[in-house]
C-alpha cells in the first residue's frame, strides 16, 4: 500500500500553491461551498456536514487514484 500514498513533494507543492494563489483556490472551490451552501439552507446543518465529508473523501480518493 506504500505506492498509494502522497508522497511529500507533492503535498509542499500544493501547500504552496495554496499560500501564493488563495483566490484561485477558492474559485475552484466554489462549486463545492455553494453546493453545501444549498443543502444547508434546505436540509440542515448534519447534511451539509455529511455532505462535506463525502467531497472530502471522494476528492482525497481521486487524488490518491490518479497517481
Amino acid at each position: 500500500m506504500a505506492g498509494k500514498e502522497i508522497d511529500r513533494v507533492r503535498v509542499t507543492s500544493a501547500l504552496a500553491v495554496i499560500k501564493q494563489h488563495p483566490a484561485m483556490v477558492l474559485f475552484v472551490l466554489s462549486p463545492a461551498l455553494a453546493l453545501l451552501a444549498v443543502i444547508w439552507w434546505l436540509a440542515g446543518a448534519g447534511w451539509a456536514i455529511a455532505a462535506a465529508l463525502v467531497v472530502l473523501v471522494v476528492g482525497v480518493a481521486v487524488v490518491v487514484r490518479k497517481r
